[in-house]
């Protein structure tokens, strides 16, 4: 055998020691970093992962330390380091090494809001827009803290500092943190109305169910009059059993005025709802979309269809059958949105006032956009005969409704009619109009007709087919309630959603192809506990759910089809509805549940989503379609800009539900005594919510005012039944109640029950004799020696 030379011996050992630090890599990438080789440099990914996931011990020394690095290993890997400095990849503060644009292992941070579960978040107090997106901080509680009985620290409107450590786990924000030290508590402060008293002061009427009234003295009122909404700080209580006192910090308006319902709803939420003149500025500012990186499809026949009193429009649709003859009875949708990305252009004030929105809000009597008009409803709007930049996919399907193909194309477009849903679907039930006539042939029955090639594969797919009717409120002139309106659920529904929904498919396997990162609208599957809880309350009514943890969304669909027509429907849809997780956003993909989609993002509404306009940027960046791409910066930072959107998302429905009660509760504030049917929404140990289905409103019946009887709570069946007599009420029980009370500021209402309880099935009853799957709840039974 011959002996290497001093060359091959150094070529072998080099080429062993890259072949062992490559493998060494390749461990580490696939999640396990200390698999390294121990005393070799590792290679630059590896250096930056560790300085990313490792603030605290990003310095040289516990760097070599951390990999076992001695003699020429620690001159080896001073070079790396210096070599990722020079290149902008990480940058020396003092000692220590850090990612540009990550988090000091010590921070000041405000808690700014709270994420689905309710735990606070937090961001930085000082960051450089030029660096980009603030990551979003989940401030946790020790265990220890937990344990022992303390409160939490910290709350909202807090600065503190805090001590960060990376999410190694990737799930939720990039970051979590530890507070240390308290520096500014934010005093208790909310909103409330002014009621004058004739001595000067004032009470603090609460505008929250659960809040209480305050008293303000003359000297704390401020410019504040009767009628005022106002947000005030609370103080000391005058007495043991008195009234907190409170301070005017500002006043919000008057709630006598147009539109102040939703303007509690905008302040309670902390929904931004005025742009700043930055915003304005730059939104006038702006020019028409030039056909530079555009095809012109201007003489393509697109439309839109959106309701009646629609402002802006985002989409139009288009559909022809496939000349291909590959593909017989097959049909080409084309679906164009309106080009955002154009105009709202990364770390732009636009762009930091879009997504500090996330969303625009819909309230009865106003929108609070994410865009200013001149962007939403101008420059993006596809307006009827009028030039509008948009992005567009062109989707192939066969005749059983199965995509075969997609393109994306930045186009110019004219839209050639702005319709509404009613108006389309007139004219294809054979009710034309003047204007929809002429488009009947070539545009609309296309149109149907590849709506019906498309519903074969939904039908296929099976997805979560829930009924639960959309109420609207309408509202008369001075803002008040007229009456509130169920929307026929028309073809024209279904048909926009149906391509909608198939161009947002096209715009995540376009995205995943590109190996381009994008944020995704993610449903996860049913945990298994609210699947038991389903199961078990399926069983009270002969109604069975399959076991096991990989259900689909077709499982729930067989039940659902079960229950129409029958005493148990509203209840059943309830129920499967309460069963579902909740879509948010994530870089990471876990598919749709309920769409019964691998592959799902949001593309079709980017003048009132975020997520869409992400989408946007990721597409034109990826495919090369010109200006307004996606940067590297926002890459990086999708982890916090999609847990930042999902919590302005919820943050919008609470505050559109909480005007709804507003507005109900007003409406009927004149009714006290009326009775009214309703149904059972919900049951809970604390007594019944009922719904009055022609409102679209709740109210709450005391479990203390059901009758003289102890209710037990049994949530397998949603029931409450009295112990004695076995009489009770389940969840979808049609009953009779009369209004008792109602707080039009809280959106509260209160109902007192008319109808005597049914006769509770045996399986309801049984539990309370064991006295363990019940509660017992007193009734209004007198005390012994008062009957």
């Amino acid at each position: 055998m011959k002996k290497p030379t001093r060359d091959t011996a150094q070529e072998t050992g080099s080429g062993n020691r890259k072949s062992r630090r490559a493998e060494g890599a390749a461990r580490a990438k696939a999640g396990n970093p200390s698999a390294l080789i121990h005393g070799e440099v590792p290679p630059r990914d590896v250096l930056l992962q560790f300085i990313t996931d490792n603030p605290e011990r990003a310095s040289k020394r516990e760097i070599a330390k951390a990999f076992g690095l001695k003699g020429e290993q620690r001159v080896e890997l001073k070079q790396a380091l210096k070599d990722l400095e020079n290149d902008g990849m990480v940058q020396k503060s003092r000692k220590a090494l850090s990612r540009p644009g990550a988090l000091p292992s010590v921070t000041v941070l405000d808690i700014t809001t709270r994420d689905k579960d309710g735990e606070l978040i937090g961001r930085p107090a000082e960051w450089p827009e030029e660096v980009g997106v603030a990551p979003a901080v989940l401030v946790r509680q020790s265990s220890s803290d937990r344990s022992k009985g303390k409160a939490p620290v910290g709350g909202l409107g807090d600065r503190v500092l805090a001590k960060i450590f990376v999410n190694k786990d990737r799930s939720g924000p990039a970051y979590t943190a530890r507070v240390i030290k308290i520096l500014d508590r934010r005093v208790g402060a909310m909103l409330g109305v002014i009621r004058m008293l004739p001595d000067g002061g004032a009470r603090l009427m609460p505008i929250e169910r659960r809040g209480e009234e305050m008293q303000i003295d003359a000297d704390a009122l401020g410019e504040a009059k009767d009628g005022d909404l106002v947000e005030v700080e609370v103080g000391a209580r005058s007495a043991r059993f008195g009234l907190a006192r409170a301070k005017v910090l500002s006043v919000v308006g008057s709630v006598a005025s147009e539109k102040a319902i939703s303007m509690i709803a905008i302040h309670a939420h902390g929904i931004p709802y005025i742009f700043p003149q930055s915003v304005i500025s730059e939104a006038e500012a702006a020019e028409a979309a030039t056909m530079a990186h555009r095809e012109d499809w201007r003489d393509l026949p697109l439309i839109t269809i959106d309701p009646a009193d629609a402002k802006d429009h985002d989409d139009a649709v288009f559909a022809e059958p496939d000349p291909s003859e590959d593909n017989p009875g097959g049909v080409i949708v084309t679906v164009a949105i309106a080009d955002v990305s154009y105009y709202v252009r990364t770390k732009s004030a636009l762009d930091r006032e879009a997504l500090k929105r996330g969303n625009s809000v819909y309230f009865p009597d106003r929108v609070v956009p994410m865009l200013p008009e001149r962007i939403s409803n101008d420059l993006c709007s596809l307006r009827e005969g009028v030039d509008r930049p948009a992005l567009a996919v062109r989707m192939v399907f066969s005749t059983e409704g199965r995509k075969a193909s997609h393109t994306f194309h930045r186009i110019m477009m004219k839209s050639a009619a702005k319709l509404s849903y009613q108006q389309a679907q007139a004219a294809i039930d054979g009710k034309p109009d003047d204007k929809t006539g002429p488009l009947l042939e070539p545009i609309l029955k296309p149109l149907w007709h590849a709506y019906a090639v498309m519903k074969r594969g939904r039908d296929r797919r099976q997805p979560l087919e829930l009924d639960m009717p959309e109420r609207k409120i309408i509202l008369k002139e001075d803002g008040t309630v007229d009456r509130v309106h169920v929307p026929e659920r028309l073809d024209a529904h279904k048909l926009i959603e149906e391509m909608m929904i198939q161009a947002n498919v096209s715009a995540a396997e376009t995205l995943e192809k590109k190996r381009q990162p994008l944020v995704y609208r993610v449903h996860d599957a049913p945990t298994l506990a609210k699947q038991e809880v389903l199961r078990e309350f399926l069983a009270t009514i002969g109604f069975s759910l399959v076991k096991g943890g990989n259900l689909r969304s077709n499982s729930f669909n067989g039940i659902l089809a079960k229950a129409v027509d029958t005493p148990h429907q509203t209840m059943v849809n309830e129920m499967v509805l309460r069963s579902q997780s909740q879509a948010v956003y994530s870089p990471e993909n876990i598919g749709h549940f309920g769409l019964n989609l691998m592959k799902y993002a949001h593309f079709t509404s980017p003048i009132r989503r975020y997520a869409d306009l992400i989408v946007h940027r990721a597409l034109v960046g990826s495919l090369g379609l010109g200006e307004g791409a996606i940067t590297r910066e926002e890459e990086a930072s999708l982890d916090d800009i999609a847990a930042e959107i999902s919590t302005f998302e919820r943050r919008a429905m609470a505050a559109e539900r909480d005007t709804i009660n507003r507005l109900i509760a007003h409406h009927l504030a004149g009714r006290i005594g009326d009775e009214f049917d309703g149904q059972v929404a919900g049951v809970t140990k604390a007594g019944l919510f009922i719904s009055l289905p022609q409102f679209g409103a709740d109210g709450f019946i005391p479990v203390s005012t059901l009758g003289r009887d102890y209710y037990i709570y049994d949530e397998a069946h949603q029931a409450l039944t009295g112990e004695k007599s076995g009489l009770g009420y389940q969840l979808g029980d049609t009953v009779e109640v009369r209004l008792v009370e109602a707080v039009p500021l809280a959106g509260a209402l209160r109902f007192e029950m008319l109808s005597e309880g049914r006769k509770m099935p045996a399986g309801s009853r049984s539990f309370h004799k064991a006295g363990r799957r019940g509660k017992k709840l007193p009734g209004t039974r007198p005390p012994r020696g008062r009957r």
